[in-house]
């Protein structure tokens, strides 16, 4: 349980002089009264016990003010920022609402507290902040860059303070995210010497003994190191300066954590790292002269000590494809010593400092995108360059790079980036394609929804999944994504594949039945003269039952027999357009069911398809099969668009006479919770219904608690289904109900 924070007696001291450097940093951007006002919220804070100790037993207020010197000193935000970082843990615990702070200290205070809020939030979800995925969600989380900047201090603060506090666990878990998230966020924020900072931390709380080891060995060779350094660069500045080179030359050790790297990818100990520090070359050269100097000054220091050729790295003829241009080298320097030496101009050397060339990414980290890179270089410059306010300069630089984008947890915390619009089916096919293909729907933040369902930043989402589910055509409509789209297609081809394979070998057994061995090229014409320009078309309709195969197969024969003795078939043959019927009275036949063709034509003999089953009062239309006389659709048929597309000659407009009186089969689909009663609470709604009969009901329970299943009843009239549906569909515990 957490400790109350109350004021120890050895803390006292700590916060008045955390207290009065604060007050000396930022007395000329605070306001007179900020600091009275601040008082008496931390007071009442304290005094109401609503502040504990965090897991390491740090108090609160005396952290917060660490973290705002830090903030304040190292950093350069102003009022706003500082503020936000005293006040924000009394707002999270009700002592002061943000309508007081707006009122008090300004809106920008409540918006900067908000976005702190919203971050602390985020972590709450426990996400794997190892992804390059969760730096561009805590950027879109934050919204306002002073955000991010204040979370970075507030990291630094805690790694510098828990060398001896807490758990070992709670230590590696903090040290192991300011290896993985703070350290790349603050180099591509400018905050060079933080990054070096957080990163030495890590490795001295990850791995203490290689830290120190290499820490000592580093001050045992300093003065020698910076002894070799000076002596390597004065004959060589000697040199420039003869070849009348403006240049200046500056030398750097290596982080110890950077010097660790390199052991672990060379596979090595300290004595083997020859590059412990680098020599930069920095000339002052026109733009059309630069790399004409740059090789200049390489002919100069390659003639005075001999290069290693496969340590050379020319980004000068072609750089990098993120900007960076450079002239690597490697000599062999006095005493045998391998030297590292960068040649560059002051243009190339100022886009790789201030990020533009992704330094970062040159030492083999993945970049988050040019749009963030590019909005980057801009908030530093404004940084380096200061002239605005504090809040008129941040300001300019709400984040609104991901606004395009969505960022989604599983349940386990694992991240994903996802396009702006993108549904529950996108997620799922990108977790992986088996769970796209096999999904039912979901659950978003606890809640059931269904695979059309948006997804929005932050939302956890687990995927739910049947084995009898297959993608459908109309998810289609639904995935936004280019691999979900790729992976439907794919698995309805494959469907469709496996379709027209059983329709061949049943129409080839038919044949084989019946002893005709088919010609190919008779096969070809016959499907061709049947309307289907693809034969894939051709066997759906036949696994679809369109087509009837014992038809086809006597199409065939007369086919061949045609080709045979075409003469044979001269008889005069009367075309469907010519026949002319006798107009019958709307209500001849009294209260049955007519089916008018055509506006006029009643009577003809017609079934009912089993692919949609129409009754009465459906929008229906009719189409001339081969042998089986008319088939009446429903409009809204799935196979509707493709016979009035590529049969549209054989379609005919229909419609209902008469008042009805017959009943017609229509299943229903029904899904829904595995609650206890359900199945008797929708029996009882049908068995209720007048004129209405239960013919069959088969339902399917699944192990995620949900249940599927069809339900075949007896209906006189189209309203009457429209009314089951609707009452179906008020039971507790139904999710869909379809025809």
């Amino acid at each position: 349980m957490e400790e109350i924070a109350t004021i120890r007696e050895e803390e006292k001291k700590d916060l008045f002089d955390a207290f009065r450097k604060l007050q000396a940093i930022v007395a000329d951007i605070l306001n007179p009264d900020d600091f009275r006002k601040i008082k008496e919220i931390l007071f009442t804070a304290v005094q109401s016990g609503s502040l504990h100790r965090d897991k390491f037993g740090m108090n609160p207020v005396l952290f917060d003010l660490q973290t705002a010197i830090i903030t304040a000193e190292e950093i350069g935000l102003n009022r706003a920022s500082i503020v936000s970082i005293l006040l924000h843990e009394s707002v999270a615990l009700g002592v002061v609402d943000k309508e007081y702070i707006k009122r008090e200290f300004g809106e920008d205070v409540a918006h900067i507290i908000t976005g702190l809020l919203r971050v602390n939030e985020l972590y709450a979800k426990n996400p794997s902040i190892e992804t390059e995925n969760f730096r561009d969600l805590l950027l879109s989380f934050a919204e306002d860059m002073r955000v991010i900047f204040i979370i970075i201090a507030d990291r630094v603060n805690l790694m510098r303070q828990i060398k001896d506090r807490g758990e070992i666990e709670e230590r590696t878990r903090v040290a192991t995210e300011a290896a993985h998230l703070y350290a790349p966020l603050a180099h591509k924020l400018g905050l060079y010497l933080i990054k070096r900072e957080l990163e030495d931390l890590s490795l001295k709380y990850l791995e203490p003994d290689v830290f120190y080891m290499i820490k000592e060995k580093l001050a045992a060779t300093r003065e020698a190191r910076d002894l070799y350094i000076a002596n390597f660069i004065g004959p060589v500045e000697e040199k420039l300066k003869a070849a009348g080179l403006k240049f200046h030359i500056k030398g750097r050790t290596k982080s110890i954590h950077s010097i660790w790297q390199k052991m672990q990818k060379q596979k090595c100990k300290f004595e083997g790292i020859y590059d412990l520090f680098a020599i930069r070359v920095i000339l002052d050269s026109q733009l059309e002269k630069e790399k004409q100097d740059c090789w200049q000054v390489f002919s100069i220091v390659t003639d005075m000590y001999r290069p290693n050729p496969k340590r050379m790295r020319d980004w000068l003829s072609v750089p990098k494809s993120n900007g960076y241009e450079s002239l690597h080298i490697t000599v062999m320097g006095p005493e045998g010593k391998w030297v590292e030496i960068q040649i560059r101009t002051e243009r190339m050397d100022e886009i790789a400092e201030r990020g533009l060339a992704a330094h970062w990414r040159y030492k083999g980290v993945k970049d988050s995108g040019g749009k963030m890179e590019e909005w980057l270089k801009d908030v530093r410059s404004a940084l380096e360059n200061q002239t605005d306010s504090d809040e008129k300069l941040m300001d300019r630089f709400k984040v609104d790079l991901y606004r395009d984008e969505v960022f989604v947890f599983t349940p386990k915390g694992d991240l994903f980036k996802l396009p702006k619009g993108a549904t529950l089916l996108d997620f799922a096919f990108q977790i992986h394609t088996n769970v796209g293909c096999h999904c039912t729907g979901g659950l978003v933040n606890g809640k059931n929804v269904n695979v059309r369902t948006e997804l929005q930043s932050g939302d956890q989402v687990e995927i739910l999944t049947s084995q009898k589910q297959l993608p459908k055509r109309d998810w289609l409509n639904i995935a936004v994504t280019p691999k979900a789209r790729t992976k439907i297609r794919q698995s309805i081809t494959e469907q469709e594949m496996k379709v027209s394979t059983f329709a061949k070998e049943t129409l080839e057994r038919k044949f084989k039945n019946r002893k005709i061995e088919p010609d190919e090229a008779t096969m070809m014409k016959l499907i061709k003269k049947m309307g289907y320009k693809h034969v894939s078309e051709f066997y759906k309709a036949i696994a679809e039952e369109i087509l009837d195969v014992n038809t086809v197969i006597e199409r065939y024969i007369g086919l061949q027999e045609y080709e045979a003795n075409p003469g044979a078939f001269s008889q005069e043959v009367r075309s469907a357009d010519t026949f002319v019927a006798t107009p019958v009275d709307d209500h001849a036949q009294g209260n049955a069911d007519v089916l008018v063709l055509d506006d006029n034509l009643k009577g003809v003999e017609y079934s009912l398809a089993k692919c949609c089953c129409p009754i009465y009062g459906d929008d229906v239309f009719g189409f001339v099969t081969i042998n089986r006389g008319i088939k009446v659709h429903r409009k809204d048929c799935p196979n509707a668009q493709r016979l009035q597309d590529q049969l549209g000659y054989r379609v005919l407009k229909a419609r209902w006479a008469g008042k009805g009186g017959n009943q017609y089969p229509v299943t229903l689909h029904v899904v829904g919770h595995d609650d206890i009663g359900i199945v008797n609470n929708i029996t009882s709604i049908i068995n209720k219904e007048k004129n209405v009969m239960l013919r069959g009901i088969s339902i399917q329970s699944s192990e995620d608690g949900l249940f599927a299943g069809t339900i075949t009843v007896m209906i006189d009239v189209q309203k009457q289904l429209t009314s089951i549906i609707k009452k179906i569909t008020t039971v507790k515990g139904v999710k869909n109900v379809t025809r």
